[in-house]
């Protein structure tokens, strides 16, 4: 995915939807489907009590959050209420942002697909296995 605007400081909180928006239309048509009803909301930083229930040293310690149940897990005997959530915290992700120079675009989209894969079901653990297998292709 390539960066319509080369961010040289930090977006405001509907800079940074727009930049989850483009995100989400650039992830392949065969994923993006599973999660059409997957809202994405873009927040500073995770609520107190998100930060209590994750053992969060500091808010800047989690850059994007799944909630929801996980498609292994969703069953039509039980439906639910709620829809599943995507969190990506700004101040987090610009903190991050600032200390490694990645490009912004390239960093929320990483985010937003790993938290997509706790949509689909993946641990972290199987997330990371699955990056440095994409790794070691990319390097091969």
């Amino acid at each position: 995915m390539t960066s319509l605007r080369r961010f040289t400081t930090a977006p405001s909180l509907a800079e940074m939807e727009a930049i989850a928006d483009r995100a989400a239309a650039s992830i392949p048509e065969a994923l993006r489907q599973h999660v059409r009803n997957v809202l994405i909301r873009v927040e500073d930083f995770p609520d107190e009590e998100t930060e209590r229930e994750m053992g969060l040293e500091s808010p800047f310690d989690l850059l994007g959050l799944y909630q929801g149940v996980g498609m292994p897990w969703q069953s039509v005997t039980h439906p639910r209420l709620e829809p599943d959530l995507i969190f990506l915290y700004r101040r987090p992700i610009l903190d991050y942002w600032c200390e490694t120079g990645e490009d912004l675009t390239h960093l929320v989209r990483h985010v937003l697909i790993h938290e997509i894969g706790h949509h689909f079901g993946f641990s972290d653990d199987d997330m990371e296995a699955l990056e440095g297998a994409s790794d070691q292709q990319t390097d091969e």
